[in-house]
């Protein structure tokens, strides 16, 4: 249990970043902006498009 329990200090700091990262996008302003080409992006693949 106590394995499965371990965390490394690597993986945390990471995902800290990439926390920290995304709210500063969200802050300016770039989540309509990436859904808007994700949108895009997926009717493309369908064919719809």
């Amino acid at each position: 249990m106590r394995k499965f329990l371990h965390v490394s200090k690597g993986g945390v700091c990471l995902a800290a970043l990439g926390l920290v990262m995304m709210g500063i996008g969200i802050l300016r302003g770039e989540m309509p902006i990436v859904l808007q080409k994700a949108i895009n992006i997926c009717m493309e693949c369908i064919g719809i498009g």
